[in-house]
């Protein structure tokens, strides 16, 4: 079916004959004339179509109900003095598919929480077509941005081995029976019997198996879904996210974080040069002032502060947090808020953690205590990439696995990077969900992601 596209017509702002097809978000009429407000999935504007009693089934369009589909035939007049700056006046609708009057969202306020019951209909609402458009530019610029600098996509797989954090909070996956698997002599559950003949899980990052990619291609990266069991009911996290994880050899620390800075400003940039309408959109309705907050993350230049720093700044703000900062221990959301909010009011990089507070494949620095890693956060949000150099060296490769209590031949080809050319190389996961709570000023990660996983909620 060929239609023009309303975000044309809106472009060209020009007189003329069209033919539009979308869905109703709102219609009223009297008993000579009618409005209505569609869109066509293309804009976050809708179009308004004037229609009469010319139209031969005016009775029928007048009655019909909120996301009706409608094609509409008719001329575009310009109308510089009104609200929109043009309509069309319909002079031919075709009534294409109907709409019930208990469509569950109706032209009236509606909670987020009862917008998710209704995930597959949500779409259809100024804001989350904002939201869901938004998401698709961003991830666009993200590949943009990579595939620009030199780095080569890999498709890592979601059913892995092995846990990349070592944290053990991941989803299982087994054919077995589970109220009859098969179980060894000493009455153990046989793994050896299921499908992949071992344990297997849903991948927590993609990081450990992109890494051996920097050795063929030098600059790589995976972007894809992850899966952490984490019965966790906060607006932070979801049991499926998605993710862009990069790994570069021969790179360091600072290479790294001059990399996570430049992706983080292309983004956002990007964003803003191509949806200009949802980011209004979200300035007026959603978070007033969103527009000055990225424009001003695109030219700051990020602090950059240690682990150390961090802790001597939240000891001396006199601020009574919730959690104390120690040292050994994460930086808590209300400690990232604090340093990006208050301190610095920008982007913010704190760097050399204590190595009992991160992952086994993070590099040891000379002081035998802290890694070589960092976190970005962000005002309003906290952490949004997480990001270290890793650990090249062998001998201290394996220590840290066996101080970590992991099993050696799970991860022996991940040793074998090291012991067939090692380099120096560095990586990052940068979380889309936050980038997108950060862009858009929604609250929630449920209502950033189209079906959002979390404890007790896999519908659809």
């Amino acid at each position: 079916m060929k239609t023009d596209l309303v975000k044309d017509i809106f472009a060209r702002g020009e007189a003329c004959r069209v033919t539009v097809a979308g869905w109703v978000r709102t219609i009223r009429a009297s008993k000579e004339f009618g409005f209505i407000e569609l869109n066509d999935g293309t804009s976050q504007k809708n179009i308004q179509i004037v229609f009469d009693r010319t139209l031969e089934n005016f009775d029928a369009v007048e009655k019909q109900n909120v996301s009706a589909c409608l094609i509409v035939e008719g001329e575009v007049v310009l109308t510089p003095d009104a609200r929109q700056p043009l309509e069309i006046h319909a002079d031919k609708i075709v009534i294409h598919g109907e709409s019930s009057p208990e469509f569950p969202i109706q032209k009236k306020k509606h909670s987020y929480e009862y917008l998710r019951s209704v995930a597959h209909l949500r779409p259809r609402t100024n804001t989350f077509t904002a939201v869901f458009r938004v998401r698709s530019v961003l991830t666009y610029a993200i590949h943009d941005f990579l595939q620009k600098n030199g780095f080569v996509y890999i498709a890592t797989p979601c059913v892995t081995s092995s846990d990349c954090e070592g944290a053990g909070e991941v989803f299982r996956i087994s054919t077995m029976d589970v109220n009859d698997p098969p179980r060894t002599p000493d009455g153990k559950i046989d793994w050896s019997k299921d499908f992949f003949g071992k344990q297997a899980f849903m991948t927590v990052s993609g990081q450990l198996n992109v890494e051996p990619f920097c050795w063929g291609f030098r600059k790589v990266y995976t972007f894809g879904p992850c899966f952490r069991a984490e019965n966790s009911n906060t607006p932070r996290h979801a049991a499926e996210f998605w993710q862009v994880e990069p790994e570069m050899a021969f790179a360091d620390l600072n290479d790294l974080m001059d990399t996570i800075e430049a992706l983080s400003k292309y983004v956002i940039a990007y964003v803003l040069e191509h949806c200009p309408d949802e980011l209004a959109f979200f300035d007026r309705f959603i978070e007033p002032g969103v527009i000055e907050k990225l424009q001003k993350t695109v030219s700051s230049d990020f602090a950059r502060i240690t682990y150390r720093e961090a802790l001597k700044i939240l000891s001396e703000s006199g601020v009574k947090f919730d959690i104390p900062a120690e040292w050994g221990t994460g930086i808590q959301t209300e400690h990232e808020k604090y340093l990006a909010d208050e301190v610095f009011k920008r982007p913010v990089f704190v760097t050399d953690y204590p190595k009992e507070c991160k992952s086994f494949y993070m590099r040891l620095n000379d002081d035998n205590e802290t890694v070589a890693a960092t976190d970005l956060l962000f005002p309003g949000l906290g952490e949004i990439v997480g990001a270290s150099q890793r650990e090249e060296r062998l001998d201290m490769l394996l220590k840290r696995i066996k101080e970590l209590g992991l099993k050696e031949e799970d991860y022996d080809w991940y040793l074998d990077l090291r012991r067939y050319g090692t380099c120096q190389h560095s990586g990052f996961g940068m979380g889309v969900e936050r980038m997108m709570r950060f862009i858009t000023g929604m609250e929630n990660i449920r209502d950033v992601i189209p079906y959002p996983r979390t404890p007790n909620n896999a519908e659809f």
